[in-house]
C-alpha cells in the first residue's frame, strides 16, 4: 500500500471538515479562514504497522493530521469509540475534528512529532515512566468500570501465538515443522494462555510503548494507535512499556519498575494484594506471550506487507524471549522444552539471517 497516490478528494474533504463538519473539537471560523487563505497542502507523515496513512495539513502556522484508513482493513469505528472512551477517562488523545467512515477519512488534532522513544535516557526514563504509569491507572479504571470492549480471550491469545510458527519459524526462517516442534510450541502456549486469563482484567491498549506515546509542548504524554484496545490482563500494557521492542533496560531495573507499578495499583485500590513473585510471573510470562507473538507479527509485516524495517527489531525481541526462558526453564517444564527446541532448531536458522547481526 505504500506509495499509492493521495486520494484527490482527501484535501477538499479535510478543508470542509475545518469549515465546521466536526466532532468534539470544532475549529473556530478564524482557523478555517486561515486554511482558505494559505494554499493548504498535505505532506506525508511516517505511518505505522497498518494500512493507515497519515498526512499533515498545513495552512499558514496551523497544522492538523489527516488519516486515510481504508475501511476494508482498518478499525475506524473502534478507533473513534476508544478515542472517546480514553478522552472521557482523562487520557490525552488527539481531538477528533471530522470523520467519514464510509471513505475511511479522519481529521485529527496534530500532536506533533516528539515520540517518547528518542527522549528516553538513563536520566529521563524514571520520570517518563511515572507519567506512563499514571496513564495506565486511567486505563485500569476504565476497565474496572465494565466498559463494552472486546475481550482478550483465549481465541485471540492463541491466534496471536500462532503467528510465530507460521510467519517467523516457517515463512521467515524456513523451518519445517514436525510433531515434536508443534507439541513443544503448543505446550508453552497452554501455559502462557492460562497465565494471561488468570490475571485481573482492565482496559488494555495492546501496543503501549514508546512509539505510541507522544510528548506534548506542556510535557504531558499523549496516546495514539489505540484502536485495538481490549479488556485483558493487567500486566499486558506494563510489559509492553517496560520490555519495549525498541528500547531495552536491565532486568533488575525493569523488575523495580514493575513492582513499583504494582504498589501504585494497590495504593489506588486498582488491584487486590499479590506478592512480588506472583506479580513478576504474571508480568514475565505475559511478556513472553507478547514477544513470541511479535516475532510472528514483525515477520508477517516484512513478508506480506513489505515493511523491511521491522527485521531490524527482531534481535531485541529474540533477546527478550531468551531472557524469560532462561529464568523460568528450571521451574517450568514447558519453558525448558521450548528453550531447548528454540536453541536447537531455530537459533542456527536465525544465525543465517542478515538481520541477526543488526546493531
Amino acid at each position: 500500500m505504500v506509495g499509492r497516490p493521495i486520494p484527490p478528494d482527501l484535501l477538499p474533504w479535510a478543508l470542509a471538515g475545518l469549515a465546521g463538519q466536526s466532532g468534539d473539537g470544532a475549529v473556530p471560523t478564524a482557523v478555517a479562514g486561515a486554511a482558505a487563505n494559505h494554499e493548504p497542502a498535505l505532506t506525508v507523515i511516517a505511518g505505522d504497522a497498518s494500512n493507515r496513512r497519515y498526512f499533515r495539513l498545513q495552512a499558514g502556522e496551523q497544522t492538523w493530521v489527516v488519516a486515510e484508513a481504508p475501511p476494508a482493513t482498518e478499525k475506524n469505528p473502534e478507533f473513534l469509540a476508544v478515542r472517546q472512551l480514553l478522552a472521557d477517562a482523562g487520557v490525552r488523545v488527539p481531538a477528533l475534528l471530522a470523520a467519514d467512515l464510509e471513505r475511511g477519512y479522519l481529521l485529527l488534532e496534530d500532536l506533533g512529532d516528539r515520540l517518547l522513544l528518542p527522549a528516553l535516557t538513563d536520566q529521563t526514563v524514571d520520570g517518563y515512566y511515572q507519567q506512563c504509569f499514571s496513564v495506565l491507572h486511567c486505563l485500569a479504571r476504565v476497565g474496572r468500570a465494565g466498559q463494552a470492549l472486546p475481550t482478550y480471550d483465549e481465541a485471540l491469545l492463541r491466534e496471536e501465538l500462532s503467528r510465530f510458527p507460521e510467519w517467523f519459524a516457517g515463512e521467515l526462517l524456513g523451518y519445517e515443522s514436525d510433531v515434536t516442534g508443534t507439541a513443544v510450541i503448543e505446550a508453552l502456549a497452554d501455559v502462557l494462555v492460562t497465565n494471561a486469563l488468570a490475571q485481573p482484567r482492565v482496559l488494555v491498549h495492546r501496543d503501549f510503548h514508546s512509539r505510541n506515546l507522544m510528548i506534548q509542548p506542556d510535557g504531558e504524554l499523549a496516546v495514539i494507535d489505540f484502536q485495538d484496545a481490549v479488556v485483558g490482563p493487567i500486566t499486558y500494557d506494563l510489559v509492553s512499556l517496560l520490555r519495549d521492542c525498541y528500547v531495552r533496560w536491565p532486568r533488575d531495573r525493569v523488575q523495580e519498575w514493575a513492582l513499583a507499578y504494582r504498589d501504585s495499583l494497590l495504593e489506588q485500590d486498582l488491584l487486590e494484594p499479590v506478592g512480588d513473585a506472583d506479580f513478576l510471573r504474571w508480568f514475565d510470562w505475559l511478556g513472553l506471550q507478547r514477544h513470541i507473538k511479535v516475532l510472528g507479527t514483525f515477520a508477517r509485516l516484512y513478508l506480506r506487507d513489505g515493511k523491511e524495517a521491522y527485521l531490524d527489531d527482531l534481535p531485541m525481541v529474540i533477546a527478550y524471549v531468551e531472557e524469560v526462558l532462561d529464568v523460568y526453564a528450571p521451574q517450568a517444564p514447558a519453558f525448558a522444552q521450548f528453550s531447548d527446541w528454540f536453541a536447537r532448531e531455530l537459533k542456527p536458522l536465525i544465525a543465517q539471517q542478515d538481520w541477526s547481526t543488526a546493531p
